[in-house]
């Protein structure tokens, strides 16, 4: 049975190509990328066992929607994999959610294999 993930990302081509390849990975992909507290009350209902929020695109977003997420009890448990990100954002997302990981793009596959 494959490992559930739930990926966030602010573009829908862009969230459809990347949920493609965690599909040929071997990944159970659901993913939001319109409303980030609709895809939070998707992955809270049935919590994955990671979550990936890719921070390329407004990782202010991203930021909330980990947030709000880790604020619920079937969230606070639930692992976070951000990717990508820099600067001042990625500094703000860190301090929101300091339990989560954090992964260049390249290093995401080796990121995910805790969560295999």
């Amino acid at each position: 049975m494959a490992s559930r993930l739930f990926l966030i990302h602010w573009n829908d081509a862009e969230a459809e190509e990347k949920a493609r390849a965690l599909r040929e990975d071997g990944w159970d992909v659901q993913m939001e990328s319109a409303d980030g507290a609709r895809g939070a009350k998707r992955l809270l209902a049935n919590p994955p066992d990671v979550v990936v929020i890719w921070l390329t695109r407004l990782p202010s977003h991203g930021r909330q929607t980990a947030h709000y997420v880790r604020s619920r009890p079937a969230g606070r448990s639930t692992p976070i994999v951000f990717v990508g990100g820099d600067g001042a954002a990625l500094e703000k997302v860190k301090s929101a959610v300091p339990d989560a990981v954090y992964t260049a793009p390249s290093g995401l596959t080796a990121a995910l294999a805790l969560y295999a």
